[in-house]
């Protein structure tokens, strides 16, 4: 079969950008930045994503255009002769499923939240904390709800799939990603005009070493290295199914720089967003603790601060920010979609629309736990190891465990002779026109960051555990 190619140079880089960008860039980044010392945490977080995000991503990118491959065969074409490194395809495409068994539901919820501010009913709560929450917590715990939100998530990111790579993955996610940046520049705008701007600059982005010392040094390295590695989803071979879809006209450098380059765009203007409207509307607060930094803070306090706007531009802004993180976590669904269908593309002889059709009830199935873990209280309290429920040690496989171990292997695999090598790499990573890796950063990439995905491997599981 001949690979499929994308369409242009900017569906590549949306749809790599699309996958990475997610969850974590709106509710977890702008709040760890502010709580853990401003522009300190910032330059921090940036220095972390030059040292270990972008030459794992181009490791990544590298592995796929070199092999035209998905993680299914891409190691398999690489390797030599009785090497192991094709085992590397079963960690890769089950983190994929794994992923998707709780952040399909999810992305789900984000859509109820869009339509409840389309329709006006969430306003209705206004901003009593305690209505939020148990709307949240009715939202999230109704089985028949969330089995339909989850199909419909499945049929629509499948369906896409189905159409084809050009027709279906790159035109939507193109559409999707446009949407995303115009939103998300529109939303600042109004951030702008509100009285609680300076406060919320202040807080977001001033240097504040007294946080930065009270939040304890080590804390705040640590949770800017485990950010800047979680954000690019990279390890398991999600990024470099898109690099199998282009050719060698422009260096992968060049094309990672600029898709990191979006991915913290999104992350620091999400920040812009939410704390004007935080502050303005919460008259008194002056800090924001780290520890916010999850669902609730999305669904109850960012609810609350949208029903404080009043009913017409509550309902409006309400409405546009929940689009906004419907089409992040779409664009995250579709890739990952995308992953799986090549890989059973390059397995079988089935079609596009077959193995869509498959893969949407095997995802339904697969997503079952997380909902019922959620939805009824004796799956809930269910511990399946590590005293952890379903959903959490779904998230634990995956986060913790998956993605650097991943990111170890592609590293070991692109710099090591006992792999692909690092001659092979560096010939690839800088083919087409574009900045070019250098070649003095060789001992690093070989030797230090092996050693810097350690450290993140042993305290990402230290911390969960």
């Amino acid at each position: 079969m001949q690979r499929e190619r994308l369409g242009s140079r900017l569906g590549f880089i949306l749809l790599s950008a699309g996958c990475a960008i997610g969850l974590g860039n709106v509710y977890r980044f702008p709040i760890w930045t502010g709580a853990y010392g401003g522009a300190f945490f910032v330059l921090i977080y940036l220095a972390f994503l030059l040292l270990l995000g972008l030459p794992v991503m181009v490791m990544e990118f590298s592995v796929g255009r070199a092999s035209q491959r998905s993680i299914a065969t891409s190691f398999d074409v690489l390797e030599r002769k009785g090497q192991k490194w094709h085992l590397m395809k079963y960690l890769g495409i089950a983190a994929n499923y794994m992923l998707m068994m709780f952040y399909t539901t999810i992305t789900g919820w984000f859509c109820v939240y869009f339509v409840k501010y389309l329709d006006g009913s969430l306003l209705s709560a206004a901003n009593d904390t305690g209505a939020l929450a148990g709307t949240f917590v009715g939202t999230i715990t109704d089985l028949p709800l969330n089995l339909i939100i989850t199909a419909v998530v499945l049929v629509f990111g499948f369906g896409v799939c189905a159409l084809g790579l050009k027709k279906g993955v790159e035109r939507i996610t193109k559409v999707m990603m446009v949407a995303l940046l115009l939103l998300m520049v529109g939303l600042a705008v109004y951030s702008f005009t509100l009285p609680g701007l300076g406060t919320g600059l202040s807080f977001y982005l001033m240097p504040n070493g007294e946080r930065l010392v009270n939040s304890g040094i080590w804390t705040v390295i640590s949770a800017a290295m485990s950010q800047a590695f979680f954000t690019l989803s990279l390890g398991i071979g999600s990024m470099a199914i898109f690099g199998s879809y282009i050719g060698k006209e422009r260096s992968l450098l060049g094309e990672s720089v600029t898709i990191i380059g979006l991915d913290t765009l999104v992350a620091l203007v999400a920040g812009l967003i939410i704390f004007p409207a935080y502050f303005t509307f919460n008259p008194g607060v002056t800090e924001i603790a780290a520890s916010e930094a999850g669902a609730g803070f999305l669904f109850i306090t960012l609810s609350g601060i949208f029903n404080s706007m009043g009913p017409v531009v509550g309902r409006i802004v309400g409405t546009l920010f929940f689009l906004f993180m419907v089409f992040a976590a779409m664009s995250t669904v579709i890739a990952v979609f995308e992953n799986i269908m090549s890989f059973w593309l390059e397995k079988t002889n089935l079609k596009r629309w077959q193995i869509a059709l498959i893969n949407l009830g095997l995802l339904f199935v697969l997503c079952l736990p997380f909902i019922l873990c959620n939805c009824l209280p004796s799956w809930g309290d269910f511990k399946i190891f590590l005293g952890k429920n379903f959903g959490d040690f779904e998230d634990f496989l995956v986060s913790y465990l998956a993605l650097p171990i991943g990111s170890l292997v592609y590293t070991l695999f692109c710099t090591w002779k006992f792999g692909w090598g690092w001659d092979n790499f560096f010939t690839e990573v800088n083919s087409g026109a574009g900045a070019k890796l250098p070649a003095w950063i060789r001992p690093y990439v070989k030797f230090v960051l092996p050693l810097i995905i350690l450290v993140v491997l042993v305290f990402s599981v230290v911390t969960a555990l």
